[in-house]
C-alpha cells in the first residue's frame, strides 16, 4: 500500500516539468489526481507554454500508475473556473486531501527598473496571485472534508536569496513564502499542514526552452546555474530532476511529516548556503 492510498491530490501547472513529476510520484503512492494547467502561452516569458498534448501524457502516467486522473485546462489566475473544477473534484473523485501549488512562470530583464510594467503585473499574477487564487478555490474542500490534509507550495531559492535581473520572479516566491506561513498558522486547528519546497537548479522547460537561461546568463552569470551548489546533482547535466522535488513533495504531504507545518524545504544541492 502507498504512503497516500486513498488519498485526492490537486496539482497545478501539471502538464509538464514538476508538475508532472509531482503528479506521477502522487499517484505512484496510492492517491488519485487532478491536474491542470493553462495549456497556452504568456505574454513575456521567452519559454513556450504548455499544451493540452502535454497535460493528457501527464494523465495517461498517472492512470498507468492505476489511478484516476481528473484534468482541466484551467487558468491559476481564473478564481471562477478553479472553484469550478474544486466542486467537479468532490463530485467525480469524491473530496480533496492534497493542494500542491507548482504553476510558475520565469521572465528576467537587465534591471529591476528595466522591467516592463506588464511584464511584472503578468508575473506577480500568475507566480503571487495565481497561488493565493489556487489556494482560496481548493482549501475550502479540504476543510470540508474533515481529515486534515497537507499543502505544499513550490517557492525556489530565490524565494529566499535574490536573483538580479529576476525582480519579479524574485518577489514573487518571496511572497509566496507570506502565504504559505499565513496559511500554515489559519489551518492549524484543522490539522491541514502547509509547507513549501524551495528547488534550485532543476531540469525543466522553463529553465531548458526559449532562451530564458541564457538571457539570464547573459546579464548575470555569477548568480545562474549550478556553480553554487555545495553537492554535485548529477541528473542532468548538473541539474537536478523534477523527480528530486516530486520525492521531497511526496515526503511532505504524507504522514511521515504529520507534525511538519510552515517550513521551507530547499531541494537546491545547497545553492542557498553558497
Amino acid at each position: 500500500m502507498g504512503r497516500l492510498e486513498g488519498k485526492v491530490a490537486v496539482i497545478s501547472g501539471a502538464a509538464r516539468g514538476q508538475g508532472r513529476a509531482h503528479a506521477e510520484t502522487l499517484a505512484r503512492e496510492g492517491a488519485d489526481i487532478v491536474a491542470f494547467d493553462i495549456c497556452a502561452p504568456l505574454r513575456h516569458p521567452l519559454h513556450p507554454g504548455a499544451t493540452e498534448e502535454d497535460l493528457a501524457e501527464t494523465a495517461l502516467l498517472v492512470e498507468k500508475q492505476g489511478r484516476k486522473c481528473l484534468t482541466a485546462k484551467v487558468d491559476a489566475r481564473d478564481l471562477p473556473a478553479l472553484k469550478e473544477l474544486a466542486d467537479r473534484a468532490v463530485v467525480e473523485l469524491g473530496g480533496i486531501d492534497i493542494l500542491v501549488v507548482n504553476h510558475g512562470i520565469w521572465s528576467v530583464s537587465p534591471n529591476s527598473w528595466e522591467l516592463p510594467e506588464d511584464d511584472w503585473d503578468e508575473s506577480i499574477s500568475v507566480l503571487l496571485t495565481g497561488a493565493w487564487k489556487t489556494t482560496t478555490a481548493f482549501i475550502p474542500k479540504i476543510i470540508a472534508g474533515g481529515k486534515g490534509g497537507a499543502v505544499v507550495v513550490t517557492g525556489s531559492t530565490n524565494a529566499v536569496q535574490p536573483q538580479p535581473s529576476a525582480v519579479s520572479y524574485t518577489a514573487a516566491k518571496h511572497g509566496l513564502m507570506g502565504l504559505m506561513k499565513t496559511l500554515a498558522v489559519e489551518l492549524g486547528e484543522y490539522n491541514i499542514r502547509v509547507n513549501a519546497v524551495n528547488p534550485a537548479a532543476i531540469h525543466t522547460p522553463m529553465v531548458f526552452e526559449g532562451g530564458t537561461l541564457e538571457r539570464a546568463l547573459e546579464f548575470r552569470p555569477e548568480y545562474i546555474g549550478h556553480a553554487r551548489n555545495v553537492i554535485p546533482m548529477p541528473d542532468g547535466d548538473g541539474w537536478a530532476s523534477p523527480q528530486r522535488v516530486a520525492d521531497a513533495v511526496v515526503w511532505l504531504v504524507s504522514d511521515e511529516a504529520k507534525y511538519i507545518t510552515g517550513v521551507m524545504l530547499p531541494v537546491d544541492g545547497g545553492w542557498a548556503m553558497s
